[in-house]
């Protein structure tokens, strides 16, 4: 083959057995190769045995209505209550250059979100240890024991001892941003797990922009969610990022 030729590649289908009942997910981006859903509160990104409706149902309900016979597997995962963007792999063939993307953290994921209190200007670098919390299943905690761990936030605006920031994650713990912000004495607006107060608009803290190369296509990407609803008080004062 000579540089500059294209190449045709022809992918085998594989059968779903996943329901079509669930309304079609949001999708920001997608190519034959893959996508990225905007997940919705509330709803599980992989099924936990219990038969609820999860965003890969509602991924597949997507691609049906398409006409696609592909079966999209989450190279991500987000908790329950976190909303924003999460990529699915289209193709068991080209699945583990997604997994090798996501786990290689090459990958630059902001997130928005809101926190009590009054967050230093500026960037602040948290450079923490998170591992398990042994006396709750269902917490990290910062712990000398832990894995390192590195997040990078950004305030943006501030109002009513609120802050919106703007979050990088350099490493990919579970409940990362959530613990490490607690820490710091800003606990996420709704995260009553990690002390936050209570909120109607639940946990504020959204998964709004990816960048990363396609690892296929070698294309740059930078793709990002519509503003939140439920951040909408912001909007106006966060035209910088």
């Amino acid at each position: 083959m000579a540089a500059g030729e294209t190449v045709e590649v022809l992918l085998e289908p594989s059968a779903t057995t996943r329901p079509v009942t669930a309304a079609p997910a949001s999708v920001v981006w997608e190519d034959p190769l893959a996508l990225l859903a905007d997940k919705p509160a509330g709803l599980l990104v992989h099924g936990d045995g219990t038969g609820a409706e999860t965003l890969s149902d509602h991924v597949q309900a997507h691609l049906a209505a398409e006409g696609s016979c592909a079966v999209a597997q989450a190279v991500q995962r987000l908790d329950v209550e976190t909303t924003g963007l999460v990529l699915f792999s289209k193709t068991e063939q080209f699945q583990p250059a997604f997994d090798a993307l996501v786990a290689g953290n090459s990958m630059r994921k902001r997130y928005l979100v809101e926190v009590m209190g009054s967050f230093p200007w500026g960037e602040t670098s948290i450079e923490q240890p998170i591992g398990r919390d042994r006396h709750d299943a269902r917490r990290m905690r910062v712990s000398p024991a832990g894995k390192h761990s590195l997040t990078r936030v950004t305030r943006l605006a501030m109002e009513n001892r609120r802050s919106l920031l703007l979050v990088e994650l350099a490493t990919g713990r579970r409940h990362q941003i959530r613990v490490h912000l607690a820490n710091l004495g800003f606990p996420v607006v709704g995260d009553t797990l990690y002390g936050g107060a209570r909120s109607e608009t639940g946990l504020m803290l959204h998964a709004w922009e990816e960048r990363f190369v396609h690892p296929v296509t070698g294309e740059t990407l930078c793709l990002r969610t519509s503003w939140p609803v439920r951040f909408g008080s912001w909007e106006a004062r966060s035209s910088e990022i």
